[in-house]
C-alpha cells in the first residue's frame, strides 16, 4: 500500500511538473531548472522535441544515479521521469497567462511543487534533481540550493543565444522560486535537536530506537522538587520529527519536550 500511495504521489508531482512547463514556462521561452531547461533551451532553437529531449538527457544520470543512490530512488525517479515526458507530450502547449512576471512565479511553484513531493516520498524527478541528490548524500546541504547553484550555466545559455535577459531573469526567479518551494517540502536537511524528559525511560527508547536514531540518557533532577528523571536527547530530522512526536504522545503523554532547531551535526548521523 504504501509503494502504491508513493507512486500516486510521483505521478502527481510529475502531473504538476508537466502544467509548470507547458501552462506557464513553455509559451513564453521560459527556462526551468537543470535537464528541464537544457531541453527547452535545445527545444526553442532546434527542431528537436522538449519532451524527447528531457527524457534523452535523463537516462544517463538516471544510469549514474542507480550506482550512487540505490534503485529504490532510481525507481521512483523513473517513473517520474516517463511520466512527465509522457504529459509534456500530450498536454497542450497554452498561453494561461500573458504576464511574464506571473508565468515565472505560477511555474516555480508548480515545478517546485510537483519536485518537492516527488522528493517527499524517496523519489526525484530526474536529471539535476539527481546530482543534487548526491551532492547532498555526502554534504549536508539543502537541495534546492544546490540545484539553484547549478542552474547558472543554463541561465547564462538562454542569456547568450535569445539575447534577451528579460526572459532570462525571469528564467532565474522562477528557478529560484522552484528551489525554495521544493525545499519548504523537503525538509530532510534541516536537524533538530529533541530533549525528552520522562518517567517512561524504557517504553520511550524501545519505540524510539526504532525510528532508527540514536538517543542519549542522561540522569536529571528537579531543582525544585528534587526528584530524579531521565532525560533522552535525540537528533533527528524535520522530516521525522511528526513521528517522534506522535511516539511520545502515545507512550507519554505527560513527558516534558524541548525541541531545538540544530546548526550542524557532526560525527555519524544517519541520512535518509
Amino acid at each position: 500500500m504504501k509503494s502504491a500511495w508513493n507512486c500516486f504521489v510521483i505521478i502527481l508531482g510529475a502531473v504538476a511538473i508537466a502544467c509548470g512547463f507547458n501552462l506557464f514556462l513553455i509559451p513564453h521561452h521560459l527556462l526551468s531548472g537543470g535537464v528541464s531547461g537544457l531541453s527547452m533551451l535545445i527545444g526553442y532553437f532546434s527542431n528537436f522535441n522538449i519532451s524527447t529531449m528531457y527524457f534523452t538527457l535523463n537516462l544517463p544520470i538516471l544510469i549514474l544515479g542507480w550506482f550512487k543512490l540505490g534503485k529504490r530512488f532510481i525507481g521512483y525517479s523513473m517513473l517520474s521521469v516517463i511520466v512527465t515526458t509522457w504529459l509534456i507530450s500530450i498536454i497542450p502547449v497554452q498561453l494561461v497567462v500573458t504576464d511574464l512576471l506571473l508565468a515565472c512565479v505560477f511555474g516555480g511553484v508548480l515545478v517546485g511543487f510537483g519536485c518537492g513531493i516527488s522528493f517527499r516520498v524517496g523519489g526525484s524527478s530526474g536529471g539535476f534533481d539527481i546530482v543534487g541528490s548526491i551532492i547532498t548524500k555526502y554534504r549536508d546541504f539543502p537541495v534546492g540550493n544546490v540545484l539553484v547553484g547549478m542552474n547558472a550555466a543554463v541561465i547564462l545559455g538562454v542569456g547568450y543565444l535569445s539575447d534577451d535577459w528579460n526572459v532570462a531573469l525571469a528564467s532565474m526567479a522562477s528557478i529560484y522560486i522552484c528551489g525554495k518551494v521544493l525545499d519548504l517540502i523537503h525538509i530532510s536537511h534541516i536537524k533538530v535537536t529533541v530533549y525528552i524528559i520522562t518517567n517512561k525511560t524504557e517504553e520511550l527508547l524501545v519505540k524510539l530506537l526504532k525510528i532508527p536514531r540514536g538517543v542519549t540518557k542522561i540522569k536529571t533532577e528537579g531543582a525544585f522538587s528534587h526528584e530524579e528523571k531521565d532525560m533522552l536527547m535525540t537528533v533527528t530530522t524535520r522530516y521525522d520529527l511528526a513521528e517522534l512526536k506522535s511516539i511520545i504522545k502515545n507512550t507519554d503523554p505527560h513527558a516534558f519536550v524541548n525541541i531545538v532547531e540544530t546548526v550542524a551535526v557532526m560525527g555519524a548521523f544517519r541520512k535518509r
